[in-house]
């Protein structure tokens, strides 16, 4: 699992290097001419609200917080501060979980790029597995806070361009919870 995560980080990272996708793509846009490196195959939807990621073991919530439903059409998505998705963590944990799980956490930056679709923008991910919402704001919260300002920045991904970058803590975010499942 390490081995996947690290490999998909360090192509982040390089394609970061090699270019920079603006806003304004047209939604959904995926380039067939690109071998996929999230295919569906590479899930398996358990029909509960979560998606087990075969090839890294990670369990994810299918929605981002605030939507439901097997399209992620029920609800409204939810933005939060980082403080605040931290805190949501403990809420959802401590009401009972969700799915039977009562140890969903805010995934880490690297956990965050293994979900990235490189052939695709806006959004960058697989989604059949995590169907597209509508969401106008495709930032995620990682668990990862940076070395730069240490306590006030924490890395995001950009799920429009499937990179990612820093920002500070009082930002408003999209959360998705993972959990490990060995």
């Amino acid at each position: 699992m390490q081995k996947i995560i690290k490999k998909i980080f360090l192509l982040t990272v390089l394609m970061l290097a090699m270019s920079h996708v603006h806003a304004g793509i047209a939604l959904g846009v995926c380039n067939s001419a690109i071998t996929a490196n999230a295919p569906d195959e590479r899930y398996s939807i358990n029909g509960d609200g979560t998606v087990t990621d075969l090839w890294t073991g990670l369990m994810w919530k299918q929605c981002v917080e605030g939507q439901s439903g097997a399209s992620c059409n029920t609800g409204t998505n939810s933005t939060f501060t980082w403080s605040a998705a931290l805190t949501l963590v403990d809420t959802v944990n401590g009401s009972g979980g969700f799915a039977t799980h009562t140890n969903w956490r805010l995934p880490n930056i690297k956990e965050l790029l293994s979900l990235v679709e490189f052939k695709c923008a806006a959004p960058a991910r697989n989604k059949v597995a995590f169907p597209f919402n509508g969401a106008s704001d495709y930032s995620y919260w990682s668990s990862s806070p940076t070395a730069i300002v240490a306590g006030n920045e924490v890395f995001y991904l950009d799920d429009e361009t499937g990179f990612f970058s820093e920002t500070t803590i009082t930002s408003n975010l999209l959360v998705r919870l993972v959990r490990d499942t060995q």
